[in-house]
């Protein structure tokens, strides 16, 4: 059989990744429901409340209702089922991940003097997995239209194309990445130059007009987002509290995705078969800062003000590829027979790392504590999406990468209602969540319903909680950033349970 073998490494913030790309770019902009059991189980809506390691994370005032000194840790369970459809054909996809979702600790330091009406100052660190990557999606159907050979084939062409016979004998280590996908696809005889155009400039596609392609993708992500966070807040009389965070954020995600295509139909010339394998390595760190408050306005109604600067992110990229073809006729199209050859081909190129600032987040909340019993809590926040922005340093790029963010993305509302009442040592606990999409055609990434529930028991000195949260959500998955831009209806559930350990100091 006739096999083309080419691996291309590379260490780069390249243009498919995050020019071409905007869910890359939201991909840490978003945050999911994590953090403590009892705040998965209120869906979040703490924001007015305080006195929970996550609340500390919508609104930084909630560390001064905590009572006194106390730590703890949550660990999850996630159950992930995507069910796609691509070209009327369904696949399902299963995947489980167990995670440290919180740890943490406050400090209460009260002042005894009557005098003085600032009662106590609370300092608190607390770790969060502000969003876990963990996911898996298989997407499999028969495609009558269109070839992967067409993302070759678009890089090829684009800005008067290149001189890829030129290029054969492997001097291509300074291409940048539009012309090594090119010089990719020209190795394996998926894309041929036209031969009555001028130095060999432009380019087809190696397969049969026409032709059935059944194509598969695997797709498997791992990593978080995670956030380590100092809190600082104070007390005021009975009524008003207020604090700040200074927040270190931490990024690891790799994407690992296996395309692969074969000609359904009976050809005897060009390709019959590409696997075209791709992992993407994105890590870095950053840094962002909120501001909170929560008044009390009588005994049992409170409210809650906070804001989120955005985060600031240094980002880097490190790319693996690997193509296997397989065909008839390569390099001579007179001759019918399978055949096969290796390029020469071990590249290790290194661009430089790129910024990513996410937006900024307006939340308020609201709160009605009934008799120290029971509790209601509603939380509106607001974030502006397509004010994300990326920096490639000395880049042309920004102003074209940038404004395809801010015509795709926009501003979003996510709503969040909670309850809890408690049984003597037992909390009985609930809550509802609903997102907006990011995007403006509401359809590249849906809305997000989740539906939670939990409880608790106080043991006194050691409490424990336990969660369980749904989320559903519906998005396409394009597996391409240009040329070859078909997509898989993705149907996304989760289902999450999450116990936290908490010990007075």
């Amino acid at each position: 059989m006739k096999k083309i073998v080419f691996i291309l490494i590379l260490g780069i913030a390249c243009p498919k990744l995050i020019a071409q790309n905007v869910e890359d770019a939201l991909r840490f902009a978003k945050t999911n429901q994590t953090g403590t059991a009892r705040f998965s189980a209120m869906a979040g809506a703490f924001g007015a409340l305080g006195g929970d390691f996550s609340s500390i994370n919508s609104n930084p005032a909630g560390s001064a209702v905590f009572i006194n000194g106390q730590s703890a840790i949550t660990v999850s369970n996630a159950n992930l089922r995507n069910k796609s459809n691509y070209f009327n054909t369904q696949t399902t996809e299963n995947y489980a991940s167990f995670d440290v979702n919180q740890a943490g600790a406050v400090w209460i330091f009260e002042d005894y003097n009557n005098k003085n009406n600032w009662k106590k100052i609370a300092v608190a660190l607390n770790y969060e997995n502000q969003n876990n990557f963990n996911d898996a999606t298989l997407v499999a159907g028969r495609n009558q239209n269109n070839s992967v050979s067409n993302y070759f084939t678009s890089f090829a062409n684009q800005n008067g194309g290149i001189q890829l016979s030129s290029l054969k004998n492997g001097f291509y280590d300074d291409l940048n990445f539009e012309d090594q996908q090119a010089f990719l696809g020209y190795q394996g005889y998926i894309i041929n130059p036209v031969a009555d155009v001028p130095n060999n400039t432009s380019y087809v596609a190696n397969t049969q007009a026409g032709g059935v392609f059944d194509q598969q993708n695997s797709q498997l992500q791992t990593g978080y987002n995670g956030k380590l966070t100092f809190n600082i807040a104070t007390q005021y009389k009975d009524f008003l509290y207020v604090g700040m965070n200074l927040n270190s954020h931490f990024a690891d995600f790799r994407n690992t995705s296996s395309f692969f295509e074969n000609n359904a139909g009976s050809i005897n010339s060009g390709i019959k078969s590409i696997r075209f394998d791709n992992e993407i390595y994105t890590y870095g760190s950053g840094f962002s800062f909120q501001l909170g408050t929560i008044i009390k306005l009588d005994k049992g109604f409170r409210i809650g003000l906070s804001f989120e600067s955005p985060t600031w992110l240094r980002l880097n990229d490190e790319v693996t590829q690997n193509l296997v073809t397989s065909g008839f006729g390569f390099g001579s199209p007179a001759n019918p027979n399978l055949s096969s050859a290796q390029p020469d081909s071990n590249v290790i190129k290194v661009y430089k790392s790129y910024s990513l600032q996410t937006p900024s987040k307006f939340n308020a909340s609201f709160a009605y504590v009934i008799a120290k019993k029971g509790i209601l809590s509603f939380d509106y926040g607001l974030k502006d999406y397509s004010s994300t922005k990326i920096g490639l340093q000395n880049d042309s790029r920004n102003l074209n990468v940038n404004q395809q963010l801010s015509n795709s993305l926009r501003a979003a509302s996510e709503f969040r209602v909670g309850a809890e009442y408690k049984v003597k040592q037992l909390s009985l606990r609930g809550g509802y969540r609903f997102e907006e999409s990011p995007f403006k055609d509401k359809v590249t990434i849906g809305d997000m319903t989740t539906y939670s529930a939990g409880l608790g028991y106080n043991f006194g000195d050691t409490k424990i909680d336990l969660s369980y949260s749904f989320s559903r959500r519906n998005q396409q998955l394009s597996f391409f950033s240009q040329g070859f831009t078909d997509f898989a209806n993705i149907n996304a559930r989760n289902n999450t349970i999450a116990l936290t350990l908490l010990f007075e100091m």
